[in-house]
């Protein structure tokens, strides 16, 4: 970031370019602040390699020891970011010490690699300064053979190995881890290489490495002991020749910058925010040449530059950040403020994130008490689900959901993620007597209430249904034609006729048009449930009316009377009607026969009812048809006769078997 400043007295274009990531890391924060939290307190180790910040907490009571047997029983002992080895740990167990772990989340996931190589029988290779207490910490929770390497010398003494696990410590510089790894590939036929460079350190490396390659002047600040600052520092001075490592301010006063010059300014990770803001104001007064009056107001400026150039968060505001380290339960992103934010997994949208991704995050809360801004992601995923099914309500569009949970009085449904309630009248168009089975089945609902205060949700899967029938039945009206024959299902029976679905509406077949015959009721012809063919007699959609015939699906009995019934066959009917000249005999609905007077007995008779009665079967033969008259002649007599010869035995018809045997 580049830092524009002026003083009352002179103006003067200044450019410092401030790496974002310098100064404490996460780990280190995280172990600082858990050691202030819990003061007084003693270390194992300098908590920091800064000593500034040493001197500060031991003013708040917290010391440090070299060794656990240091420790007094029952103390309270601090695990730095550095983390311990377990003999180390254990020890301070033994010493029934009250053990607050600081190890950094990095770091400790070195340590289950470890103790995984160790439990697979694998020997461990850790490519960092086998002196550095983390690189110990490594070592120690392996039981198998551990090597530390930090040189081709180093790996060249190394055994020829079948298999190992290799990590490095997570301040390596990351060419240097992958040239010594290509060197033990020759020496380990299998090894397993993780990456366990700390993200943050890569980041803190590849940015002082831009930032060195511009700068005229470039400034390391960062402890004596500090191995990730050293490692800055030499990184540094191999792009600029004119580059300084200092512990604090008070290291700069020999150092010369001209107005023209750039000048770059990183910190290791265990250098406090204090130290990197009063280096910046000095060297703004070394360029400047500023009167010693003025050093005062303009280290103030300085630091106001500093503050300035950090992002401002609130909660509730929605920011994107870089995700620069992940734990077992958190991920942490970088949002440019002055600490980075921690998201818990279980606030995640997803879970498949990897260091690198850039997420969108809602500050929860600027500091948690223990100094972490706390962020969360599903609350930006709720808030936008929340908006969107307002905007989807306040539209009448509809939603897609899925039915979670039968409950009292209707079903819990999920609608982006959101509880949705369905009251069970607003289930179905009918009446639902398990609710529990719309559970897991996908559905579409219209919102019908919405609580924006409380958050509640009302839905209703009725209505959609309700909209999707009157869709359904307009274009089902749209498509019928009058004079078309279509399938239909008999759904029920009236006295004046049958209702018939025709693909979602009903129609009615009056009962003059079920049959070409006289009907006594539908029954007569048709049966719920039965399937028909109909023809479409008149359509009023206005009042929802639909006429069909069942009976003008069927051809007209007279035309084809003929094939039928013809002349000399022998049929049933029915005898229906009775005048003075015969009687009427229905063959089959809609066509009638005669029987005249003279054909209804063998013999004469005075009157028709002496030989039939209406609602009699009769056996009649087919004299003549007569299609364009509508006639048909019909006999009983002759039918009859035919009977009656038939009773007759073939030797009564013999020749001479009546006359008297003649004597010769």
């Amino acid at each position: 970031m580049r830092i524009e400043s002026q003083t009352a007295k002179e103006r003067v274009k200044i450019a410092v370019i401030l790496a974002a990531h310098a100064g404490f890391c996460f780990g280190v924060r995280r172990a600082v602040e858990a050691a202030e939290r819990v003061a007084p307190a003693i270390t194992l180790g300098p908590i920091i390699h800064n000593p500034q910040v040493v001197q500060r907490l031991e003013s708040l009571g917290i010391a440090s020891a070299d060794r656990p047997e240091d420790i007094p029983s029952g103390a309270r002992a601090v695990i730095r970011s550095h983390g311990v080895s377990r003999a180390v740990a254990e020890a301070l167990g033994a010493r029934d010490c009250e053990v607050v772990d600081a190890t950094c989340p990095f770091v400790a996931r070195i340590h289950a690699m470890a103790r995984e190589a160790s439990q697979a029988g694998r020997p461990l290779i850790v490519v960092g300064e086998a002196g550095h207490p983390e690189v110990q910490g490594i070592l120690g929770w392996t039981d198998g053979p551990r090597y530390a390497v930090l040189a081709p010398e180093d790996v060249d003494a190394l055994p020829a190995m079948e298999a190992a696990v290799v990590v490095s410590q997570t301040t390596m510089v990351e060419s240097k881890f992958r040239e010594l790894c290509a060197l033990i590939e020759k020496k380990v036929a299998a090894p397993d290489v993780r990456a366990t460079i700390c993200p943050a350190t890569r980041d803190r490396q590849r940015e002082c490495a831009d930032i060195a390659a511009k700068a005229d002047v470039m400034i390391v600040i960062g402890g004596k002991d500090s191995s990730n600052s050293r490692k800055l520092y030499r990184l540094a001075a191999e792009l600029c020749p004119r580059t300084y490592f200092v512990e604090s301010a008070s290291e700069l006063d020999g150092i010369e910058a001209l107005p023209s010059d750039t000048i770059g300014i990183t910190a290791g990770a265990s250098t406090p925010d204090c130290i990197i803001k009063e280096v910046v104001a000095r060297m703004n007064d070394i360029e400047k040449k500023a009167p010693i009056e003025d050093t005062q107001e303009q280290a103030a400026m300085s630091m106001e530059d500093v503050e300035a150039t950090l992002v401002q968060i609130r909660p509730g505001q929605i920011i994107t950040g870089t995700v620069v380290q992940i734990t077992d339960d958190e991920v942490c992103v970088n949002v440019g403020y002055k600490a980075d934010g921690l998201v818990k997994k279980s606030d995640l949208s997803s879970t498949d994130v990897k260091i690198g991704d850039e997420i969108e995050v809602e500050v929860v809360k600027v500091n948690d008490g223990e100094g972490n801004v706390l962020l969360s992601q599903k609350n930006i995923i709720n808030r936008k689900a929340w908006d969107e099914i307002c905007a989807k309500e306040e539209a009448g569009e509809f939603v897609e959901a899925v039915g979670k949970e039968a409950v009292k009085g209707g079903l819990l449904a999920e609608v982006n993620g959101i509880r949705t309630f369905i009251p069970a009248s607003q289930l179905s168009l009918r009446y639902v007597e398990k609710i529990d089975e719309f559970v897991g089945q996908p559905m579409t609902l219209k919102i019908i209430e919405i609580d924006k205060a409380k958050k509640r949700i009302v839905a209703s899967r009725k209505a959609v249904l309700m909209v999707e029938e009157a869709e359904k039945k307009k274009k089902i009206w749209e498509s019928l034609e009058v004079g078309s024959i279509v399938k239909g299902t008999v759904r029920r029976l009236a006295d004046f006729g049958a209702f018939v679905d025709i693909g979602g509406v009903d129609g009615l077949v009056h009962v003059t048009d079920l049959s070409w015959g006289r009907v006594k009721h539908p029954s007569d012809v048709v049966s719920v449930g039965q399937e028909i063919d109909v023809k479409i007699l008149n359509v009023d959609p206005e009042r929802e009316r639909i006429s069909l015939s069942y009976k003008q699906t069927q051809p007209r009995p007279w035309t084809v009377a003929g094939e039928k019934y013809p002349v000399g066959s022998v049929v049933e009917g029915k005898v229906v009607r009775i005048t003075t000249f015969g009687a009427f005999v229905e063959l089959e609905p809609g066509l009638d026969g005669l029987v005249h007077i003279s054909q209804c007995a063998l013999t004469r008779i005075a009157k028709v009812e002496d030989a039939v009665n209406v609602g009699d079967i009769v056996r009649v033969k087919v004299l003549d048809v007569n299609t364009e008259a509508k006639r048909i002649s019909l006999s009983i007599r002759e039918v009859l006769e035919d009977e009656a010869l038939e009773n007759v035995p073939d030797d009564e018809f013999a020749i001479g078997s009546d006359l008297p045997e003649i004597d010769g």
